[in-house]
């Protein structure tokens, strides 16, 4: 492929049509495609055009509900973007399976989030504390005008401080400042906050530390929120006696199934190669939400992972274990998100799906967020030790796999009913296809 000058200026239309002339055969027409793709609203697409760069098309996921989530007493359907076609049906499962049990109770325990202004001081440490010490209250003060509106809303700038990190880093200090961003997730308002303090801080260092030195000696190197969160935290948990949890397959009775499923929580807590994949199915069900509320699944999946290594060993996100006579299954994890601002405002099935929420503030949603990835957690781990996660997943791919095998619609309903009380395949289909002489 040639390379190309000027390409964000061409039009979408003509972007499509310089990339169908690199291409060839099938990859050419397929490309030559993407406008089917266009939304038939003319705003509606210029809105999503506009959310990204050097747009061609929309590219379509599912966006399904899983129901009957009760949470702190209240029942809702979640909304749920996501391509894994057994992820919304363990939700839904795992929902279900709980709401007749007290249903899943759910808390914020803080708030906070966090910002840094990264920079290089090679002079004398004391003399810089000392000084931070004496101009902090005019720095607090010189960022009134960006944070009075937040602050209107309950929130703010809460802390400033000095941090020496030069044990780690030669010369490396930040200015490390914390928010509560009510029901934004705040990026935007905490990076302009950053950025104002560092010139601030700059000026104000220049003019009283720096008249005699190296410019060397002090440098700004970036100023930009974290989105490790871990004090913008919400915890989530289910519960009920041992008995309640009912029968599984194979005469598997309740205790027999706490006390394995402890076990399989337990070696994600000490195998990272078994806590990666056990916290990958808790996002799952969060990332789901997430994209479906116009939140950042990226921030979210980065932090929670962090999380998930603050001991210094990466571990399971969640915990399970048994007290007297009753099992209990809780999550604890950090989710900066919003539900005002940002794609939350803009996109119309983010606004959609705040609709269907009821309209939640941010602490609600994290609350919801963190349920999910539970009711998912639980789902996952069920299956695990009891059928297996092949048979359910498997089912539900069932027609992705017949789709790409070009199955027609009565070969689909055939073999739906062949594999009722088989395990599913990619071979096994195909086989069944070309025994039938279906296969085309």
């Amino acid at each position: 492929m040639k390379s190309i000058t000027g390409f964000s200026k061409l039009t979408k239309n003509e972007k499509i049509q310089w990339l169908a002339s690199e291409l060839s055969g099938e990859a050419a027409q397929l490309v030559s495609q993407l406008p089917s793709f266009w939304h038939p609203d003319v705003m509606t697409q210029k809105k999503f055009d506009e959310f990204s760069e050097n747009t061609l098309t929309n590219f379509n996921f599912p966006f399904g509900l899983a129901p009957n989530f009760l949470i702190n007493g209240h029942i809702y359907s979640v909304p749920m973007v996501i391509e894994e076609s057994s992820v919304v049906a363990a939700a839904s499962l795992g929902a279900k399976f709980w709401m007749d049990r007290g249903g899943f109770k759910a808390r914020v325990l803080s708030m906070t989030k966090v910002g840094h202004v990264h920079f290089l001081w090679a002079k004398n440490k004391e003399d810089l504390k000392n000084y931070f010490n004496s101009i902090k209250q005019d720095l607090m003060a010189s960022l009134k005008h960006l944070s009075f509106n937040m602050e209107k809303r309950g929130g703010g700038i809460l802390s400033l401080e000095l941090v020496d990190l030069s044990d780690k880093l030669e010369n490396y200090f930040q200015l490390k400042l914390t928010f509560n961003t009510c029901d934004a997730m705040g990026a935007n308002f905490i990076n302009s906050v950053l950025e104002q303090v560092a010139a601030s801080f700059k000026v104000r260092i220049l003019r009283d530390l720096c008249q005699n030195i190296d410019s060397n000696d002090f440098q700004i190197v970036m100023s930009i929120l974290s989105n490790y969160t871990p004090e913008c935290l919400v915890e989530c948990s289910v519960s009920c006696p041992i008995q309640d949890l009912g029968q599984f397959p194979d005469d598997m009775g309740p205790h027999d199934f706490a006390q394995k499923f402890i076990s399989a929580v337990r070696i994600a807590q000490v195998d990272t190669n078994r806590a990666v994949t056990h916290n990958k199915g808790i996002m799952n069900g969060i990332d789901a939400v997430v994209l479906a509320t116009g939140n950042d699944f990226r921030a979210v999946e980065a932090c929670a992972h962090a999380y998930a290594a603050r001991s210094g060993q990466y571990q399971s996100l969640s915990e399970a274990k048994i007290i007297g006579d009753e099992f209990h299954f809780t999550l604890t994890i950090p989710l900066a998100i919003g539900t005002v601002g940002g794609l939350t405002s803009l996109h119309p099935l983010a606004k959609t799906s705040l609709m269907i929420l009821e309209q939640p503030s941010a602490e609600k949603l994290m609350m919801i967020m963190a349920s999910v990835g539970l009711a998912q957690n639980f789902s996952a781990v069920k299956s695990l030790i009891t059928t297996g996660i092949q048979k359910g997943h498997m089912k539900l791919h069932l027609l992705n796999v017949l789709n790409q095998l070009g199955a027609s619609q009565n070969q689909i309903e055939q073999a739906k009913i062949f594999f009722t009380d088989k395990v599913v395949s990619f071979s096994a289909v195909r086989e069944f296809l070309e025994q039938n002489n279906t296969l085309h």
